[in-house]
């Protein structure tokens, strides 16, 4: 991306308890700063800034997401530690919003008509949107003069048609209260989609590619010809893949059967699927795959279970999108899981030779973090890692909006 000015944008994602930023110079893409904010609103706050080669840390006694932004302002404008002189250096600040609804397509300048849509999207994504709208209240009041940016989650799935998001509930509740397949992680599929494509020297727009997204939260996205056609997450982050502590897919009728036999509300039932089910809840150890992994190498059979039911759901969702496609040219690997689990990377491309793929078990084993091929030169289907950059992504669409 080509941008003519000189322009430097904060890139702010907010969380419950934790603020991430970036301050990403768009003449070259470098990262000028960066860091996160942790446990806000708890005693021991902290903030871990990286500024070039300098780390450092400072402590608080608390936080919140208002003097944690103040405090980053302040840091990145340091005489002695900072990487601009002034506040008015910074042109720009790019947002993450995890829901957009059905308002948003496509990144957004804010203004008080964009706050009050993104507030209406509040019931959609209750544990998500509403730590968003802080981070950009917050810096319209520190930095009232420059534009800020929303970027949206849910945007990149735009695309997907409608027999492919509709439910096939009665059409009314799709009126009443827009129940439809949103996606999620749209920002990182889309990057490593894109980003693929260039690795192997050919144009995204004549490739399918199956990126699969694998952190704690997970979702596997089929991007044809640059376009997302189809995605695991549906209305809400919960639905598809088996993730850290969320239960993917599974029969309705059993959650209602659940809450009639332990006597749960519908909201005690939310949290149970979200919070005690998925890696956590087969194994019984930790939804953490670290743990997982190591407690599979020591023979645990409830850890074995939990890596097979995670893997296998990977491969038939994999699967599915390759006949959705009418074939797949690249399958990507990325977040946290994605990027650095050798051994789950290889439980998903086990017996997949039918697709077309000649997995390479010495290639994968040196690719940990870092771009890569991990299939052999005469395979048919092209599997990758390339780690995510969500940041970016924010950052480019926010300078393309002010820029034009």
């Amino acid at each position: 991306m080509n941008i003519k000015r000189d322009l430097k944008v904060l890139v702010i994602n907010c969380g419950s308890s934790s603020v991430k930023f970036q301050l990403i110079n768009m003449a070259d893409e470098n990262v000028l700063a960066s860091g996160i904010a942790e446990r806000l609103e708890l005693p021991q706050s902290l903030i871990k800034f990286k500024f070039g080669n300098k780390n450092f840390t400072k402590e608080f006694d608390a936080l919140d997401h208002s003097t944690a932004i103040s405090e980053i302002l302040d840091a990145v404008t340091h005489g002695q530690l900072g990487v601009i002189d002034d506040k008015s250096e910074i042109s720009a600040v790019g947002h993450r919003v995890v829901h957009g609804a059905e308002q948003f397509t496509e990144s957004v300048l804010i203004t008080d008509d964009t706050i009050k849509q993104i507030e209406s999207c509040i019931d959609l994504a209750p544990l998500h949107n509403p730590h968003n709208l802080k981070g950009i209240l917050v810096c319209r009041e520190l930095l009232p003069e420059l534009p800020q940016i929303a970027v949206f989650d849910t945007a990149f799935h735009h695309t997907m048609e409608d027999h492919v998001y509709t439910y096939a509930l009665a059409y009314r509740f799709y009126e009443k209260y827009w129940f439809r397949r949103y996606g999620f992680h749209g920002t990182s599929h889309f990057y490593v989609a894109h980003r693929a494509a260039e690795i192997v020297g050919k144009n995204v727009q004549g490739l399918k590619i199956i990126t699969c997204h694998l952190g704690n939260g997970a979702s596997v996205a089929a991007v044809k010809y640059g376009k997302s056609i189809d995605t695991s997450m549906g209305f809400t982050p919960l639905e598809g893949l088996v993730m850290g502590t969320r239960c993917g897919d599974v029969d309705p009728a059993m959650v209602l059967f659940i809450m009639e036999k332990e006597g749960l509300s519908p909201h005690e039932c939310d949290m149970l699927m979200n919070h005690e089910c998925g890696l956590l809840g087969v194994s019984g150890i930790s939804s953490d795959m670290r743990d997982l992994l190591k407690a599979f190498q020591e023979g645990n059979d409830r850890a074995r279970l939990a890596l097979q039911m995670y893997t296998y759901r990977i491969r038939k969702y994999i699967g599915m999108y390759s006949a959705s496609m009418n074939g797949v040219d690249l399958i990507v690997f990325t977040g946290g899981i994605g990027e650095n689990a050798v051994l789950i990377r290889s439980m998903c491309c086990t017996d997949m030779e039918y697709l077309g793929i000649d997995f390479d078990e010495k290639k994968n084993k040196k690719t940990v973090g870092i771009e890569g091929e991990l299939t052999s030169q005469n395979s048919k289907v092209r599997v990758l890692c390339v780690p995510t950059n969500e940041e970016l992504v924010i950052a480019r669409d926010t300078a393309r909006i002010i820029d034009n």
